[in-house]
């Protein structure tokens, strides 16, 4: 079962990972000045997740792979990491529906 990983960046702004069963993330937020904030992308990824609409599939000009997840409102929610492939592009996508709704939620943000 995956979970959410809230932590502080460097410059304070609070952010959240989606870890996979596995521990690997699978999903990463924008940086939030405010804790609540970052609590509320939280619960758009939930609401989103299973929606393939919501998922951009893109290439960077490296030639490797990632998407982001996008809200409703077509503002970006949560990226993935970059993948050698498509098909494991793919994969991380479909990782990110099976886990997310579910995923509970660990906040090391002290």
């Amino acid at each position: 079962m995956g979970k959410f990983v809230i932590s502080t960046r460097k410059n304070g702004e609070f952010q959240f990972n989606l870890k996979a069963g596995n521990g690997e993330v699978i999903l990463t937020s924008e940086g939030y000045t405010a804790k609540t904030s970052c609590l509320n992308g939280i619960e758009s990824v939930r609401k989103n997740a299973s929606d393939d609409n919501r998922y951009e599939r893109k290439e960077a000009k490296n030639g490797k792979f990632f998407f982001n997840l996008k809200a409703g409102n077509g503002q970006v929610i949560g990226s993935s990491e970059m993948y050698e492939s498509a098909s494991g592009r793919d994969k991380g996508i479909e990782s990110v529906k099976r886990n997310a709704p579910d995923a509970t939620t660990d906040d090391q943000s002290a």
